[in-house]
């Protein structure tokens, strides 16, 4: 398959890449930094320079031109302020969802977070600082955005992220209790979406558990 990754300089993204490429997928990772290019080639990605904070959409319809999924892991990452959680962890989602329809890519996964339902209808939980609560709004508003395009689209949200390496044990359900998960697991759980078009249209937490990936992937 022809797989673009959107955020492809990313931690999950990287790990991600690799095992797509080590599987023989061809796998594009967008980037707007250049200087990141050489470490996508290493772990086999092709990189496309590309800002999805500022391109316009046909540019997004041009580079997904042929592919067969989209995975969207892209972030404004630690140290970013409110405004660009909305123009990545929201914008950018958005238009390169809008981008995949148009350029008639179906497969969609798309990375979210655990609790982004939490600010649903305007809540605001206690003990949130406004970037985190800026973060989940961004996060929540990618998706509902998703949830209304005629995408076999699925949503993953992650628990808590921790770097290592994987443990290959999961729990993936609608709804999980707060926990953390490995970068690398849950890549592999992106790779174990791709493959099972039947969580088409689903919401999946994720945490650490005692479920082997693919099973897990099997009963979602």
């Amino acid at each position: 398959m022809r797989i673009v990754i959107a955020g492809g300089h990313g931690k999950i993204a990287l790990i991600l890449g690799r095992m797509l490429h080590d599987r023989g997928d061809d796998v594009v990772g967008i980037i707007r930094n250049p200087a990141q290019s050489d470490d996508l080639r290493a772990v086999g990605m092709t990189p496309a320079v590309l800002d999805l904070e500022s391109a316009d959409v046909e540019a997004v319809v041009r580079l997904l031109a042929g592919a067969d999924a989209v995975v969207f892991a892209a972030g404004a990452g630690p140290g970013s302020g409110a405004p660009r959680k909305d123009t990545v962890d929201r914008g950018a989602a958005v238009l390169l969802a809008e981008a995949a329809e148009k350029a008639g890519v179906r497969r969609y996964v798309q990375i979210g977070s655990l609790g982004a339902d939490l600010v649903a209808g305007g809540a605001r939980p206690e003990g949130l600082d406004d970037v985190f609560y800026s973060y989940l709004v961004a996060k929540l508003a990618a998706e509902d955005d998703l949830r209304a395009r005629d995408l076999d689209w699925t949503i993953l949200r992650p628990g808590g992220l921790i770097d290592g390496p994987g443990t290959g044990q999961i729990k993936l359900a609608p709804s999980v209790n707060r926990g953390s998960v490995p970068r690398a697991d849950v890549a592999a759980v992106v790779v174990a979406l791709l493959d099972a078009p039947g969580t088409a249209g689903k919401v999946l937490e994720l945490v650490s558990g005692n479920t082997e990936i693919a099973a897990a992937v099997r009963r979602a």
